[in-house]
């Protein structure tokens, strides 16, 4: 069993509602659980009715369950500041004005959510997850989740060629120190190489764990562009070597009784047998089996409706 869990896709399909049912049903199965939210929407909150940040936090009512929210835009700032303090203490005050105004600039770059989040996830993993036994995260939308769970094959290759530059730098810099006779500094020595392959380290240790201890669930609703969404996140997740063990279709319509028949229980079969398509060509045209089927609730999530959704799935946890 895969001690990372994820559960992803397109905005508003009710990530949320699955990933929290699974986390209760995870802590009533007997594993000391963590409930991650790297949704910017964060409404892990508002289902338990309990305020969370960004270190782990026990859900009141629930034994064996905690909960924490990665704030994406603090995240962001740390990730740059602790760049700022780095870069400051290996290159010379002259050029410090300029790296502050370079990494004001990386604040709005195309990335720089994903590199800050990312770094979050590693740590996560590697550090916070220590005390549990089951981690289960509540990703972001679809999009940003799969640029996200792409980068470790990405970023390992970047930094390769970046210590290959900064070699390459280093080699014409002591060339041209006319009168020494052996380098000041060299690929063995230089703290920057020390750090870009210290990350590379942490970057190799994330694909890893993604590919050998993770596992992920995606959740649609049964209508045409969730259900296209999801098929490319599956393709995309599967060419990257990840897991997807399974599908939830939430949010179906119920059936209205047979015996009415006026304007609204029209318009409700005829929904429900769209649906059913959708539902058919999920369950015979992709390459994962569906281990949910949740109907729509009408009123607000409550530790009942959490507990029905659990019931619902399909979804391996230890025994009781």
């Amino acid at each position: 069993m895969a001690r990372f869990t994820f559960f992803g896709g397109k905005g508003g399909v009710g990530k949320t509602t699955v990933s929290a049912a699974f986390g209760v049903r995870s802590a009533n199965a007997g594993d000391e659980t963590l409930l991650v939210s790297t949704d910017p929407a964060h409404s892990t909150s508002d289902v338990f009715g309990q305020s969370f940040g960004d270190t782990p936090t026990q859900v009141t009512g629930y034994d064996g369950l905690s909960a924490m929210e990665i704030d994406p835009d603090a995240e962001v700032e740390a990730h740059l500041q602790g760049i700022r303090e780095q870069m400051a203490e290996q290159v010379s005050q002259v050029v410090v004005n300029e790296i502050d105004r370079q990494i004001e600039m990386a604040h709005n770059t195309p990335g720089a959510y994903e590199a800050a989040l990312f770094d979050r996830l590693i740590h996560v993993m590697r550090e916070e997850s220590e005390p549990f036994d089951r981690v289960v995260f509540d990703t972001a939308p679809t999009g940003g989740t799969l640029r996200l769970l792409s980068l470790p094959e990405f970023l390992g290759d970047w930094v390769d060629r970046l210590v290959e530059k900064r070699q390459q730098s280093l080699d014409r810099y002591e060339m041209a120190a006319i009168g020494d006779t052996e380098p000041r500094v060299d690929a063995t020595t230089d703290p920057i190489i020390a750090r870009l392959r210290e990350r590379k380290e942490r970057f190799a240790f994330a694909g890893r764990t993604l590919r050998e201890d993770a596992v992920f669930y995606l959740v649609c609703n049964p209508d045409e562009l969730s259900v296209a969404e999801t098929r490319r996140a599956v393709e995309h997740l599967e060419a990257h070597e990840l897991a997807v063990a399974g599908l939830v279709v939430n949010k179906l319509t119920p059936e209205p009784d047979p015996e009415e028949d006026g304007t609204g229980a029209r318009y409700l079969r005829e929904r429900c047998a769209r649906e059913r398509e959708r539902v058919e060509e999920v369950e015979t045209t992709f390459s994962v089996p569906v281990v949910a089927r949740i109907a729509a609730r009408s009123g607000e999530i409550t530790p009942d409706v959490l507990d029905a959704v659990a019931a619902e799935l399909a979804v391996r946890t230890p025994s009781p």
